[in-house]
């Protein structure tokens, strides 16, 4: 069984790779994202392949790869990377690493959020800058949780874990949008499933933990957001996709909401120079949803055994559904 691994990834899931038997791993040993022509290299004649989310495997790549070539193991629960159509087609089995990540990624959502709502990065700033003179009665103003609504696109396994970590703070109620109602994530936080238009315009909180689909593909808008109050806080953890950047930039800087957070953009890395860097009041993170040391290795062993049990033909742990 020949494997290509696109990354330097958590060595306990390299060491599952290397210790079971007849696996023979090549692997592009960086902390940087693998070359376009070196991935192609790559991957040529191998059984499996183990990808992150930053690699797009598309039609070039699964020819390069060849018939040979029976699994694809993602070390991400998102794949729209992935060109499932194409790989469909090649009866190519597929892996993620879905449940594993949620817990970190709620944490992250949360802590975004509050970051953004209390204007954290702004009050470091001011403390380092000398701009903090004496205790005034409205400066640094946020926006609190207590009594507020909170809306919440995309009630899935994160949506429902973010959900669970704000009510304590004492949040008045909860909405939902999504493509369905779901009643069973929904009872414990007596969660009302909305209209997006309805969410947007009641929500003093708006937390994207939706996936990217052709159906959510620049959901958030400029129709989105002139709905959104102008008190209200927007936060994405999701895909930046989902986001029409442009429209979030002139919202933000026409003060038509009051501020977002984002752990995710398009495109990533985000380009220094982008205008959403330049307001105050949108808090930019680096894609660290999953970035703890333990979700990071627990994703990478399984990434490790679903790539494994594909080779083998037996169940994956955790197998996409083509």
């Amino acid at each position: 069984m020949a494997v290509f691994v696109t990354r330097r990834i958590p060595t306990e899931g390299l060491r599952v790779l290397s210790q079971a038997g007849g696996c023979r791993v090549q692997q592009w040993d960086s902390e940087e994202p693998v070359p376009r022509a070196e991935l192609l290299a790559g991957v040529a004649g191998k059984q499996g392949v183990l990808c992150l989310l930053s690699d797009r495997i598309d039609r070039e790549v699964l020819e390069a790869a060849g018939p040979s070539l029976k699994v694809i193991s993602t070390m991400s629960v998102g794949f729209d990377h992935l060109a499932l159509d194409e790989i469909k087609k090649r009866g190519i089995r597929v892996g993620y690493t879905p449940d594993v990540l949620t817990d970190a990624t709620a944490e992250l959502s949360v802590a975004l959020l509050l970051a953004t709502c209390r204007r954290l990065p702004e009050a470091v700033e001011q403390v380092k800058n000398g701009g903090w003179t004496t205790w005034k009665p409205l400066w640094m103003c946020g926006y609190g949780l207590s009594d507020s609504t909170v809306g919440i696109i995309g009630l899935g396994r994160i949506g429902q874990a973010v959900a669970r970590r704000l009510k304590p703070f004492g949040v008045k109620k909860f909405l939902y949008s999504g493509s369905h109602p779901k009643p069973e994530n929904a009872a414990e936080f007596e969660a009302e499933f909305v209209p997006l238009t309805r969410l947007a315009e009641e929500s003093d909180f708006v937390v994207v933990t939706c996936a990217l689909t052709p159906a959510t593909q620049g959901m958030c808008n400029k129709n989105f957001f002139a709905r959104m109050k102008k008190t209200s806080v927007f936060v994405n953890t999701s895909r930046g996709a989902v986001v029409n950047q442009e429209d979030l930039y002139d919202a933000l800087a026409q003060g038509q909401i009051a501020a977002a957070g984002l752990d995710v953009t398009t495109p990533e890395p985000l380009p220094t120079n982008h205008p959403l860097l330049s307001l105050k009041n949108c808090v930019i993170l680096p894609h660290v949803g999953s970035a703890t040391y333990a979700t990071r290795s627990t994703m990478a062993v399984l990434a490790a055994n679903n790539l494994l049990a594909g080779l083998r033909g037996e169940p994956m742990p955790h197998e996409l559904q083509l």
